[in-house]
């Protein structure tokens, strides 16, 4: 069996008549610095923590407040974009992130960067979908699958150098530089994209409101209750509340996109295979990995009194890899097939995180890191650009937004997932007071991320065979 591979632009996108190379960095200037700042609170968590007084719940809402609230409008920015047009809602969401990130410098109380973070957030879900969105649309197709293969590669590697840069910026200037550094970028992003980007607009949908307070509210009530269930026990009324409540609140959210004429989530996307198995993948890939990194960007300063700066330049093999590889793997995701590819990035990330939990002690010298890290970086890029090609050629032309912005939306619940259920295993086990406790939580917690990504492994049976770009088919 074949499937049509979408491939014709929505109504409205502009003529092609920009340089790939401007249009490229007008969608992925703005969408790196977005995916940054997914974990680049990592290696300055340790500081912002001493200097703000915050608690462990604290520091993982520094990093849940920004992906929930990145998670949950993601399909409400790509709905308002086919409405209003993807460039207009795309710049928009560039100055919102300018605009946080700034207040974000400025804060006095860990509460406030949470609000600030969650401000980020919003803007990063308009840059995130509309930005595969818009460079598809302006590609052409013969060169569409190498242009989303660099799209990955650089949104694989805002994500990994997450830690690095904070922890560069950190030991060099302050933690406050992480957000100021924002601020130039998109200054210089705003004005180039409104000028190389065309305007396009997708099918007119209505708002899904009801949709995004249920699956928001949803979302956020069981991570509440995952955060906190180390600490308040697991049988606490609020737990039990958060977490029942929120596995409530998403069915209903379920139940109502199957009813609703015009959902922020179609259910019908899911009924192609491929597009459920990537999915299910880049969740598990999520809460496993980014989990772990969570916890691991941490390790040597906490463990080993390594600077930010230094421990970030230790993580250097494992987040430069995803630069290399994901680029050439959307070169050849069309002959190799991204079952193949997918498949062995996440063989590769589960071997890579078994191996890092089997050899941490509070002694590990820092060279036994090194292949495990530059394992996992590989497996990483394997996954980003060939998860990418299947979500944008499983969707019409029409779905195509709707697609990019659940794929991204599933991916980040799963790193804040990934943050709060493996923090919990951390805090189960160990805590920051020394380095043997922090380790005595550490080791369960990458081995619980191993176990969630080896989940991925089987799922990716179900991935296409191949993309046949010339004849337009997916095959199984």
């Amino acid at each position: 069996m074949t499937r049509t591979l979408a491939t014709t632009p929505a109504a409205g996108v502009a003529a092609r008549s920009k340089p790939l190379g401007a249009v490229l960095a007008a969608v992925s200037i703005p969408m790196f610095m977005a995916t940054l700042d997914n974990l680049v609170v990592t290696n300055a968590l340790p500081v912002i923590r001493t200097e703000l007084g915050a608690s462990l719940a604290d520091l993982q809402w520094f990093v849940n407040a920004y992906t929930l609230s990145f998670a949950s409008l993601l399909l409400t920015a790509s709905a308002i974009g086919d409405r209003l047009g993807r460039r207009r809602v795309f710049l928009f969401g560039i100055a919102l992130f300018t605009a946080a990130s700034a207040a974000c410098a400025m804060v006095t109380e860990p509460w406030m960067l949470i609000a600030g973070r969650a401000a980020q957030g919003f803007g990063a879900a308009a840059i995130m979908p509309l930005s595969l969105t818009l460079l598809t649309g302006a590609v052409p197709e013969r060169m569409r699958s190498a242009a989303i293969g660099i799209w990955g590669g650089i949104s694989g590697l805002g994500v990994a150098l997450g830690p690095v840069v904070g922890g560069a910026v950190v030991d060099g200037l302050s933690w406050q530089w992480i957000f100021w550094l924002n601020v130039p970028i998109g200054l210089i992003a705003l004005p180039f994209a409104a000028r190389v980007l065309g305007e396009s607009f997708g099918g007119a949908r209505r708002l899904d409101v009801i949709g995004l307070l249920l699956s928001a509210g949803g979302v956020l009530a069981v991570v509440w209750g995952v955060i906190h269930g180390a600490d308040d026990g697991w049988t606490s009324a609020g737990v039990l509340t958060g977490l029942f409540g929120g596995a409530a609140l998403l069915a209903g959210f379920i139940a109502w996109e199957r009813r609703t004429t015009a959902p922020m989530l179609p259910l019908r996307l899911f009924s192609d295979r491929a597009f459920t198995a990537i999915n299910a993948i880049m969740f598990t890939f999520s809460v496993g990995v980014f989990g772990s990194i969570f916890l691991l960007a941490q390790y040597f300063q906490v463990v080993q009194g390594y600077s930010p700066l230094e421990a970030g330049v230790r993580t250097l093999p494992w987040t430069m890899a995803p630069m290399v590889v994901a680029p050439l793997a959307g070169l050849i995701v069309d002959k190799v097939g991204p079952r193949v590819l997918v498949g062995s990035g996440q063989i590769f990330l589960t071997v890579a995180l078994a191996w890092m939990a089997s050899i941490t002690t509070a002694e590990t010298d820092y060279g036994s890191y090194v292949l495990p890290f530059v394992l996992g970086g590989v497996g990483m890029g394997l996954t980003f650009a060939p998860a990418s090609t299947v979500v944008m050629a499983s969707a019409s032309a029409s779905d195509q937004g709707m697609a990019s912005g659940a794929n991204n939306t599933i991916r980040e619940v799963g790193v804040a997932m990934g943050v709060a259920i493996l923090a919990s295993v951390f805090a189960s086990r160990g805590s920051y007071l020394t380095p043997g406790s922090y380790v005595d939580g550490l080791v369960p917690a990458v081995w619980a991320g191993a176990a969630i990504v080896a989940v991925g492994v089987v799922v990716s049976l179900f991935l296409p065979k191949r993309v046949e770009a010339s004849a337009g088919q997916l095959v199984p």
